[in-house]
C-alpha cells in the first residue's frame, strides 16, 4: 500500500492530479482508516482550488487518526487561509453556504452528508492528459458520492 501512495504523491508533485487522485481513492476504499491516503486526497483538492473539500478531507483525517502531523498541518493551513478570506469555517463544514451565496430561507433539519465533487476515478487507462473515457457527476440520480459512502454514507 505504501508504494501506491507514494506513487500518488510522486504523481501530485508533477501535476497530475487526476492520475493522484484515482490512487488516493483506491486506497482510502481499500482502508478506510487509512488516513494518509484521505490527506492525499485533501491535498488533490488544494491542487485543484476546493478548500471546503481539502478542509473536509483533513478533518475526517483526524478523525482517524488525531496524531497525523500531516492532517494537522494541512487543516490548520486551510482553516487559516479561509479565515483570512473571511469565510466562517464553522459554518462551511456544516453544510451552510457561504454568506454571499445564501439561500432567502434556510432549511431546517440537519445538513445532508457531503458528496465528494470530483467524479469516480476512471476504470479504464489514464493518460497524462487525463481520463481516457470521461465520467459523470458522483452525485446525483445514482445516488450518493464517494465521500459520504466512504465515510457517512451507506
Amino acid at each position: 500500500m505504501i508504494e501506491r501512495l507514494l506513487e500518488a504523491d510522486r504523481l501530485l508533485a508533477i501535476g497530475l492530479l487526476d492520475q493522484a487522485e484515482r490512487i488516493y481513492w483506491l486506497a482510502a476504499e481499500l482502508d478506510r482508516q487509512n488516513a494518509m491516503a484521505v490527506v492525499g486526497l485533501a491535498r488533490v483538492a488544494l491542487e485543484k482550488g476546493d478548500d471546503r473539500t481539502a478542509l473536509q478531507f483533513g478533518r475526517k483525517a483526524l478523525e482517524i487518526d488525531p496524531e497525523s502531523p500531516a492532517a494537522r498541518r494541512l487543516v490548520a493551513r486551510v482553516e487559516e487561509v479561509m479565515a483570512q478570506r473571511g469565510e466562517d469555517v464553522p459554518a462551511l463544514l456544516a453544510g451552510e453556504a457561504a454568506p454571499e451565496a445564501a439561500p432567502a430561507a434556510a432549511p431546517e433539519g440537519p445538513p445532508a452528508t457531503v458528496p465528494t465533487p470530483y467524479p469516480e476515478p476512471p476504470a479504464g487507462p489514464v493518460s497524462p492528459a487525463g481520463p481516457v473515457s470521461p465520467t459523470g457527476p458522483a452525485a446525483g440520480p445514482k445516488g450518493p458520492g464517494r465521500f459520504s459512502r466512504l465515510f457517512g454514507g451507506r
